[in-house]
């Protein structure tokens, strides 16, 4: 890369001869970024050279991660851990990558982690796995509407040969039928293995849409009708589940609680029911839980997942209850859409954090480590639920922020 060349770039630009989204179009990818990033610095009076300091492979973030690239934007990753995970894909003693520029979470985090490792570690199970996509069509009324779901409550096979056609990993497991109207929604649902699936479904699902017009009165209006749903808060989601369902549980030791965590069992009970529970469902919220959205995005962010989806991540309900001799917690998660290839898990820094958790590509079975990142992810939420809420009862929360000077 010249400077004479990134010079050329931006003065094409400036005439009018190229458009910023052209760039990559006419030198290689690390010509055209720092070209954009020059023209914007100097169109803004913005100093972009941190942003310009980035050891990523700017011609695959270009090709499979962004568009219009002018460098990179740097979040600090810490290290919880390790704890001890016994899942069903997962079992050993992990490190936890986690990405944030929120102070304090990390050290709340390891805390949790430091004891239920001294408890014997967590159990986590993947208890359901459905990435889906729900396209909306167009009928004249009821009548026609119900001609669509009796056809494709007959035809499931066909519509799974249709989908599988475009993937040779993605599963069609179920089409569910909703009818509002002269409106139908097909709720489409696959396991997409160790992929997120997202892209993969959407293709698989438009494939099987031109089969449901071609056979049916049904017009197709948007491949996404809404009901999938993505990146938005739904209930449907929290009740039937989207990408996967997780649930990870510890007991721990009366005498554990009262000396690591400064509380006790029944303490941190009243303030799970007081504040997760019945402060939740008196504000109408869908998770049902202290903070689980905290430590779903710095996994997220720190393992390459799509952050918008932190939104169906936070879908979490924890549990807990002060037992003779110990603490039972829990948390569960309806909705947590993961994968360890495809997308952003390409890129270098999240390729490595994959790494540290020996979770990188694909599975054997296909899908095991998917289900083994949900699992240990599970596990991190629920250190951190186990954490606050015992800061909380220990009326910690405000000093241990002091003390680290956030």
């Amino acid at each position: 890369m010249s400077d004479s060349s990134v010079s050329n770039l931006v003065e094409k630009v400036r005439e009018g001869e190229l458009r910023l989204h052209e760039l990559e179009d006419h030198a290689d990818a690390e010509t055209a970024v720092a070209a954009r990033r020059q023209l914007i610095a100097a169109d803004t009076d913005a100093d972009l050279e941190t942003v310009g300091e980035y050891a990523l492979d700017a011609q695959q973030a270009t090709e499979s991660a962004i568009e219009n690239m002018v460098g990179a934007a740097q979040i600090p990753m810490g290290i919880a851990g390790p704890v001890e995970v016994a899942g069903g894909a997962a079992d050993g003693q992990f490190y936890l990558p986690l990405a944030t520029t929120e102070g304090a979470l990390l050290a709340s985090v390891n805390r949790g982690c430091s004891v239920i490792a001294s408890s014997g570690g967590a159990d986590a199970r993947v208890t359901k796995t459905g990435m889906t996509r729900a396209p909306v069509f167009r009928v004249s009324g009821i009548a026609e509407a119900q001609e669509v779901v009796s056809w494709v409550r007959d035809n499931r096979d066909a519509l799974r040969e249709a989908a599988e056609s475009t993937t040779s990993h993605g599963e069609l497991l179920d089409v569910d039928t909703y009818v509002v109207g002269d409106s139908v929604f097909l709720r489409f649902v696959y396991d997409p293995k160790d992929a997120m699936g997202m892209n993969m479904v959407t293709i698989a699902t438009r494939e099987a849409s031109e089969l449901v017009e071609e056979e049916t009165p049904a017009s197709l209006v948007a491949l996404s009708g809404n009901l999938c749903t993505d990146k938005k808060p739904a209930a449907i989601n929290a009740v039937e589940g989207r990408g996967r369902s997780v649930t990870a549980d510890v007991t721990i030791p009366r005498e554990t609680v009262e000396e690591r965590l400064h509380t006790t069992p029944e303490a941190i009970e009243e303030a799970n029911t007081r504040k997760n529970l019945i402060g939740s469902a008196k504000a109408g919220s869908l998770g049902f839980n202290a903070h689980a959205a905290n430590v779903v995005a710095a996994a997220f962010l720190a393992t390459g997942q799509d952050a918008a989806q932190v939104v169906e991540g936070s879908n979490a309900i924890t549990t807990v209850e002060a037992r003779e001799e110990s603490l039972y917690a829990s948390v569960s998660l309806a909705s947590l859409e993961v994968g360890t290839v495809g997308g952003g898990t390409k890129l270098p820094t999240q390729s490595e954090a994959l790494d540290v958790l020996g979770l990188g590509g694909g599975g054997d079975p296909a899908g095991s480590n998917a289900d083994a990142l949900a699992e240990i992810i599970s596990v991190g939420a629920l250190a951190g639920e186990l954490s606050l809420l015992a800061a909380l009862a220990s009326r910690h929360l405000s000093s241990a922020h002091e003390d680290l000077g956030r």
